[in-house]
């Protein structure tokens, strides 16, 4: 296992990488760019659309964000509890800043969201797409 040093925190390099389609509900490490700079970091992020009828086909998955549990909060933030089944190493949250992302550019699988984090997970999802899925 290798050991990279993030920050404060040290994150274990022990994810998995796949080349089919990824799960819903799966964390994995995606690069996200810096606003003010060109470059980027890799940061855990959250698959919220199907495998079934989106992941595979398209070689997409539609992601949420995960940012530290520290940062500001925003509307709907979804707090992970689970951070050992989500493969997270510090407090963090499910941010709804949400992307597609090319599974080429995965860089990793650290975990999955267990099944009580998925449920705020979906109420949050339901709460934010209010007029969407009315």
């Amino acid at each position: 296992m290798n050991t990279r040093t993030a920050g404060k925190n040290r994150v274990a390099d022990t994810e998995t990488t796949y080349t089919a389609g990824y799960e819903t509900f799966a964390v994995v490490r995606v690069p996200f760019p810096f606003t003010d700079r060109n470059a980027s970091k890799n940061r855990p992020a959250l698959i919220l659309s199907s495998n079934k009828t989106f992941n595979t086909a398209s070689g997409h998955s539609v992601m949420a964000m995960i940012t530290s549990e520290d940062n500001a909060p925003w509307p709907q933030d979804c707090v992970i509890q689970n951070l050992q089944a989500a493969g997270l190493p510090a407090a963090s949250k499910i941010r709804f800043k949400l992307f597609t992302l090319d599974h080429r550019l995965i860089r990793g699988v650290l975990g999955q969201l267990d099944a009580a984090d998925q449920a705020a997970v979906k109420n949050t999802f339901a709460s934010v797409f209010t007029d969407v899925l009315a």
